[in-house]
């Protein structure tokens, strides 16, 4: 079993930037890949961007690239989205997700199915 919960989020004005943790306990050695999803009010859940559990080959979502950078922290078993210039249309609730080995075939890391564990969710609202 692995556990991943999401801190850090809040209210920040159009332009600001926000760090948001992505905490994993459990089995973090059967931890593969880390995805970062969102959710707006009334859309569904999309991909905002994914890495390697050890930080490598990271990839992010058009809408937030260059903007956003995941990276991780290894010592303390955590994985970072850096949040920059952000935008009234980031305003969702934000999730991390955990695939697991093993991995069998491939996968679209940018589909929710593809992962195997989701935290509860951080809110961040961008004010204009």
């Amino acid at each position: 079993q692995v556990h991943v919960q999401e801190s850090g989020g809040g209210l920040v004005q159009a332009g600001g930037s926000l760090r948001l943790s992505c905490t994993a306990s459990g089995r973090m050695n059967y931890i593969d890949k880390l995805g970062w999803f969102r959710q707006a009010p009334g859309k569904e859940r999309e991909f905002v961007g994914r890495s390697e559990w050890t930080g490598d080959s990271v990839s992010y979502a058009d809408s937030v690239n260059l903007r956003f950078t995941i990276s991780r922290d290894s010592g303390k078993n955590i994985m970072y989205l850096q949040m920059n210039n952000l935008q009234p249309e980031d305003t969702a609730l934000y999730y991390c997700a955990a695939a697991v080995r093993p991995i069998l075939g491939s996968r679209d890391w940018t589909q929710t199915g593809s992962y195997d564990y989701f935290g509860q969710g951080t809110q961040v609202t961008v004010s204009s």
